[in-house]
């Protein structure tokens, strides 16, 4: 992937709490890989990050590099300003291409906030803050099935 610079639509962002089954999530973009445990049996993808696996019972798995490439399933723009002087924002739960339910809850950045819908491909980008590197997405330009 390349690097990009990104303009955070949040004013303030939640620091997640330590804890060693997704520490690996928030530290993955400092390479600019996203990653998803998954599965070393039978390697299903695990979102939000759980032992033991849901699909086989599995108590081995690991982080996962995953394309970063998804689909908007669903999305709404929050215009409620929970932080003085926070403008509008894309909130988008995208599909990753790399199985069918693998779904992530993040922000769709790189374009007005009124133009996100459903269907739409994005890519993974992420936001570095607070020591977090943050995954959220920006439109792509290419087909995902």
């Amino acid at each position: 992937m390349t690097a990009w610079t990104l303009d955070d639509p949040l004013l303030q962002r939640a620091v997640p709490a330590p804890d060693p089954i997704s520490d690996f999530f928030w530290a993955s973009g400092a390479d600019d890989e996203l990653r998803i445990l998954r599965c070393l049996f039978c390697g299903f993808y695990l979102h939000p990050p759980s032992v033991p696996c849901a699909r086989c019972l599995g108590a081995d798995v690991y982080p996962a590099a995953v394309s970063g490439t998804g689909v908007v399933a669903a999305c709404t723009v929050n215009v409620q300003q929970w932080t003085p002087g926070q403008p509008p924002y894309a909130i988008a739960v995208v599909e990753l291409a790399e199985q069918r339910g693998l779904r992530l809850t993040s922000n769709v950045v790189g374009c007005d906030p009124g133009d996100v819908h459903i269907g739409q491909v994005v890519q993974v980008r992420f936001i570095h803050r607070n020591g977090i590197y943050y995954p959220v997405f920006t439109p792509g330009d290419h087909s995902v099935r």
